[in-house]
């Protein structure tokens, strides 16, 4: 079952490692990137836009950190596996390596464009695996070394009008412990996975939306800045899963006691919540080029939703609401053969 997020984000010791960030423009990964400069790692940033990269790195060398950009479409396994050579050329060493891309399409399956799924696939899925593939070598010859998959509370619940989404991070969170179980004979090296719900990022505006409604996520989000520090905590003290958010355990523990249930209900709220928000036009967002600005927060706080018809809050929402009641009806029904 999911593990507690630590409580405490005070650092009593600074790092002493290398980190590569990948995802590290904007959002969480600027947080985390910020998060780590303050620890004194030195850290190798990563994303499709170098400008943006380089006002993160800035930022990180202001507060101390040795920082190297290395502009990587992780999309792509040889820029991956320059991103790690980049990193050992001018460190020697990696000492955590943080998967952090994240992007997604919002729409119908069947009236999404088919590149845009296989792009998100590419993406959040094929992407970590590029990244590990390009730093186990390293963490094998080492003996020790910490890999952090970003995955999602969407990892355990289905996400209608998101298949691709669903499906990439379903595969990341199976590939994660696959991963964990071949290296078991290597004590010191880590495959950590971290399940966030939702997070008041840019990603909700950066994103593809085809669904023909205005796309808002849903209040109570975490701040970014407690994500990374579960990500600082990690590197640490590394752990299999740790889950950030209120409404992750329920939500998964209802997932678990009856996944049939969750998932009409999933599309209930969703297509309700899609049905009351404004109309916008189609778009492809950032899955085919970088996004613009890179801002932490996505300026989505609590207050500003209030009162808003919501069209993303199914996850959430339902998540927290559902526990109870889907326990209840999961006893009843229960048949044991």
């Amino acid at each position: 079952m999911p593990h507690d997020t630590p409580s405490s984000t005070a650092a009593d010791y600074k790092l002493s490692s290398v980190v590569v960030l990948t995802g590290a423009s904007s959002g969480i990964g600027r947080a985390t990137a910020l998060a780590f400069a303050g620890e004194g790692a030195d850290l190798v940033l990563a994303a499709r836009d170098r400008e943006s990269l380089d006002v993160v790195a800035a930022e990180c060398s202001e507060a101390g950190a040795r920082v190297l950009v290395q502009p990587t479409d992780v999309t792509d396994p040889e820029a991956v596996k320059q991103l790690a050579a980049a990193a050992l050329d001018r460190f020697g060493q990696i000492d955590v390596w943080i998967n952090n891309v994240g992007i997604g399409a919002v729409g119908l399956f069947d009236q999404t464009p088919i590149e845009a799924h296989r792009r998100v696939v590419e993406a959040n899925l094929l992407g970590h695996m590029h990244g590990a593939h390009a730093v186990l070598p390293h963490f094998r010859t080492r003996g020790c070394g910490t890999l952090i998959n970003m995955i999602s509370v969407g990892g355990w619940i289905p996400a209608p009008y998101a298949a691709a989404y669903s499906a990439s991070k379903f595969g990341l969170r199976g590939f994660s412990e696959a991963l964990r179980a071949e290296l078991v004979d290597l004590p010191d090296v880590h495959v950590c996975e971290v399940y966030p719900t939702f997070v008041d990022t840019p990603g909700m505006t950066h994103g593809a939306n085809y669904s023909d409604h205005r796309l808002t996520p849903p209040p109570g989000l975490v701040d970014p800045r407690r994500v990374a520090n579960a990500l600082l905590s990690l590197s640490r003290k590394p752990r299999g899963a740790t889950y950030v958010g209120a409404g992750a355990r329920s939500g998964i523990w209802a997932h678990a006691m009856a996944p049939d249930l969750v998932t009409r209900a999933m599309r209930w709220i969703t297509e309700r919540s899609l049905s009351r928000a404004e109309p916008r036009p189609h778009t492809d967002g950032n899955l085919f080029q970088p996004s613009v600005g890179n801002a932490i927060d996505g300026g989505f706080g609590s207050s500003k939703l209030a009162g808003r018809p919501n069209a993303v809050a199914g996850m959430a929402a339902a998540a927290v609401g559902l526990a109870a009641l889907v326990g209840w009806l999961a006893l009843k029904r229960h048949r044991v053969y």
